[in-house]
């Protein structure tokens, strides 16, 4: 299975932009569906994006719709989550995850992230006011 480093975290002031990447090792990248949760401070960890396989459908929260874009490029093992206008509630611990079976569209479902399988160490994001 792929192991992922996420990196590109850092700290921003609201209204900047910020892209993050988790590269993955190993082989059959292109068989999982891949995605970003986002982990603030005393809190659950919770859904940002989803990328189903193929890279054709992409999900995100309708609350972050305008502001992130999520990417992939297959031939770099690489998934991107482009995010801007960034607010202070955006800051946490950016997770990525990789799941063979478990389809993008239901990344969102909560609690839905216990059930993925590889997940990578996380980046932080702090966003000031």
């Amino acid at each position: 299975q792929v192991q992922l480093v996420e990196s590109g975290g850092g700290l921003v002031q609201a209204g900047d932009s910020l892209r993050l990447s988790c590269t993955a090792s190993g082989h059959s990248f292109n068989t999982y569906h891949l995605g970003w949760f986002r982990q603030a401070p005393g809190k659950e960890r919770e859904f940002v994006a989803s990328i189903d396989r193929s890279g054709a459908q992409t999900y995100l929260l309708d609350s972050d719709k305008g502001r992130f874009t999520m990417s992939r490029d297959d031939d770099k093992n690489t998934v991107y989550l482009q995010m801007s206008s960034l607010k202070p509630e955006d800051t946490g611990v950016y997770f990525c995850a990789a799941d063979t079976m478990k389809h993008a569209s239901n990344w969102r479902l909560v609690g839905y992230a216990r059930l993925l399988e590889i997940w990578g160490q996380g980046t932080l994001v702090t966003v000031s006011s």
